[in-house]
């Protein structure tokens, strides 16, 4: 059969309308008790509100059910790559965020800090989300520490928080595996995996990566808080068709989090710079306000809805939907043809973590017909005329509503 991406490239046309699809990462969620309200619900957003009253919802599956999604697959899949098809590691993402250069053979890892207690059991998997400049600081400890491994160069980077990626790059034309089992637990309460090669060619790979969890480990005893390193997300090179190519769009992306500018980046878009800090949601705006004229498509990515999901503060994680909706007539003012609002997966507070729960799913403007939903909220959403959907659903939704998309046969 063949990939949806061939038929959407062959119906795909260049017009003039604007398509704006915003990403509330995580923003699905779950309520504290039986019959109560989950986050989106209990946030108070009066814009959203009047915009689901004008608009088309449903709910996305970003892989299938009962699947609970990365980041990185549930971004695929909105742009309409099959992520059962399409697979990167979180590693490759986060280093082509931040600039660096991946070749043939080398392999991207992506880490977390973490505090280790007593036996090396994980305490904190994100070491108190550290500042960025702490991360800095215990960078450079690491690059002092460990520049090679076995005459393999290592190379470690900061990204945020409590997130570093570290390259180990191929010498002499000896491509490096990267199907190796993580070292990150995804718990607390255990000691760090060790790292377990899937296949000959990964086996040298897992022995860098378990000597640097070692030798980090050992560099930073004495460190308070930021004492251990955790690891998943192998990745080496990827290659993706073209986003511009399948859509003839010319595409924008307006993130902080150097994952999702990675992202953005391998299917082709633009990563426009953004002033201040992740919280600093005016600068988003700012940049999409700016560039508005320049480009066609936009994906703007919005991740304090995943993050205190994360940390498992319900409360927090409400106030920053609210802190969105009062973003949103800016957006609005703008007119985009085609507006759409959806998560890249849920991150319920009450389990501290990415789950398998569809996200909502709008869509504002172009062609739809009558709906009965009134608030961008799960329960809303159910009542919704786009139904539940797959997330490789959502752009030849958005493509055909913005009047971008020619019949399909006779």
């Amino acid at each position: 059969m063949s990939d949806l991406l061939d038929v959407v490239r062959g119906l795909s046309k260049k017009t003039d309308s604007k398509i704006v699809l915003v990403v509330l990462d995580g923003v699905g969620g779950l309520p504290l008790e039986l019959n109560g309200e989950t986050e989106l619900a209990t946030a108070r957003t009066p814009n959203l509100d009047a915009l689901a009253a004008e608009s088309q919802l449903g709910l996305v599956e970003l892989v299938g059910a009962g699947i609970t999604p990365g980041s990185g697959p549930g971004h695929l899949s909105l742009f309409g790559y099959d992520p059962l098809k399409y697979v990167v590691g979180r590693g490759a993402l986060s280093a082509v965020g931040i600039g660096v250069k991946l070749n043939a053979g080398d392999v991207a890892v992506r880490g977390n800090f973490a505090t280790l207690g007593a036996d090396r059991i994980v305490d904190d998997r994100r070491a108190g989300r550290p500042t960025d400049e702490k991360n800095v600081e215990i960078v450079a400890k690491l690059r002092a520490a460990i520049p090679s491994i076995d005459g393999i160069p290592v190379e470690i980077y900061t990204e945020s928080e409590h997130r570093f990626v570290v390259v180990f790059r191929a010498q002499n034309g000896e491509a490096l595996g990267a199907n190796i089992g993580d070292v990150d637990p995804q718990v607390t309460g255990v000691q760090p995996m060790t790292a377990t090669a899937h296949d000959p060619a990964s086996e040298k790979t897992a022995a860098l990566v378990n000597a640097f969890v070692g030798q980090a480990e050992a560099t930073l005893k004495d460190e308070p808080q930021v004492n251990g390193v955790l690891f998943r997300g192998y990745s080496d090179v990827p290659h993706f068709p073209s986003f511009a190519d399948v859509y003839k769009l010319n595409a924008a992306c307006i993130a902080s989090y150097p994952m999702y500018k990675g992202l953005a980046s391998l299917v082709g878009m633009d990563v426009l710079p953004v002033e201040g800090h992740e919280d600093a949601l005016e600068g988003k705006i700012q940049a999409l306000t700016e560039n508005w004229a320049r480009y066609d498509f936009f994906f703007l990515h919005i991740k304090k809805t995943d993050s205190t999901g994360e940390d498992g503060n319900f409360t927090e994680k409400a106030h920053k939907v609210e802190l969105f909706d009062e973003l949103l007539p800016a957006i609005l003012a703008l007119k985009p043809d085609v507006l759409g609002l959806v998560g890249d997966h849920s991150t319920p507070s009450k389990l501290l973590s990415h789950s398998w729960h569809p996200v909502p799913f709008l869509i504002h403007g172009g062609h739809g017909r009558f709906d009965p939903a009134q608030r961008f909220t799960e329960t809303e959403a159910l009542k919704g005329t786009l139904g539940l959907r797959r997330g490789t659903d959502v752009m030849p939704l958005l493509m055909a509503n913005a009047l971008k998309l020619n019949k399909y046969g006779a």
